[in-house]
């Protein structure tokens, strides 16, 4: 099963031009699963739904219910002609949705610009997948508000992981470095996790370490603008594989850090990965799709 995630940058930059270099992307990427952040919507047009048709997926969003903070960020609507234009987390699936959930993230009003975690569970073949994507606060100086967060992200997933063997996958982009407490919360093994006895594995420690890993990269000119360090803060993390090795990650990679036709699709860069599914522990040669 191959999952993407990967944060679209709203409508800042050229995004008529990026809408169509992203869409290249995730056509050549081939995706079963896609967890999206920072996806618009406006005036009846949906992102993730105009990529859901042209890749052929199924698809659930959930906008921003604080939009206000991201739209004064580019001035007025942020449409170009005033009008207004919403934000928000989506999934991409080559399977039906049979059941999906958004929760606002917890956030001190003068941070609150109504983040979210989005659940979604699919109906891929021999076991449903629990997935969800989140995106956390992004200001430098608040590590403890992603901390506060993440434990709720973990309560979120807790409460939908259930009902299915295969282990719930947590995508999306965290702010915070690999190194960080917010996700070191996650995993079990350098402190207690957020909900006892829920430990996710991210899906980079799998990767081979030559491998460029920053998916917020100095090298692409929206990062550059803003004179900061190169990181990775874009995540897979997956709960540990059953004893047959279901979900158990086979490969992780970076894409989407180039240039597309000219233009960069994106200010953050993708990540990719193939998880183990059924079909592969059952023994079968070829992925699914």
């Amino acid at each position: 099963m191959r999952v993407v995630t990967w944060n679209l940058w709203w409508r800042f930059g050229p995004w008529e031009a990026r809408q169509k270099a992203i869409l290249s992307v995730l056509r050549e990427l081939r995706p079963d699963v896609v967890g999206l952040q920072e996806v618009w919507a406006c005036d009846g047009e949906n992102l993730a739904a105009w990529l859901a048709g042209e890749l052929g997926l199924h698809w659930t969003w959930a906008p921003s219910e604080a939009p206000e903070r991201w739209q004064r960020r580019i001035g007025g609507g942020g449409g170009g002609g005033g009008e207004r234009v919403d934000v928000g987390n989506a999934v991409l699936s080559r399977w039906p949705v049979v059941e999906s959930e958004a929760v606002r993230l917890p956030a001190p009003e003068e941070l609150d610009d109504g983040r979210l975690a989005l659940y979604a569970r699919l109906a891929a073949p021999g076991h449903h997948v629990p997935f969800f994507t989140t995106h956390l606060t992004s200001a430098p100086h608040a590590s403890a508000v992603r901390c506060q967060q993440v434990r709720f992200l973990a309560e979120f997933v807790a409460r939908h992981r259930d009902g299915t063997d295969f282990p719930p996958v947590v995508t999306g982009d965290f702010n915070a470095w690999p190194d960080s407490d917010e996700i070191r919360l996650l995993g079990g093994y350098r402190t207690a996790p957020a909900v006892p006895g829920q430990v996710f594995m991210d899906a980079w420690e799998l990767a081979d370490p030559a491998a460029p890993s920053a998916t917020w990269d100095a090298a692409n000119p929206y990062v550059a603008a803003g004179f900061g360090p190169s990181a990775r803060i874009d995540y897979i993390h997956v709960g540990l594989p059953w004893p047959d090795g279901l979900g158990h990650v086979r490969t992780v990679r970076r894409a989407a850090d180039q240039p597309v036709g000219g233009v960069w699709p994106s200010d953050h860069a993708a990540v990719v990965a193939e998880l183990e599914s059924s079909a592969f522990a059952a023994g079968a040669a070829g992925r699914l799709g």
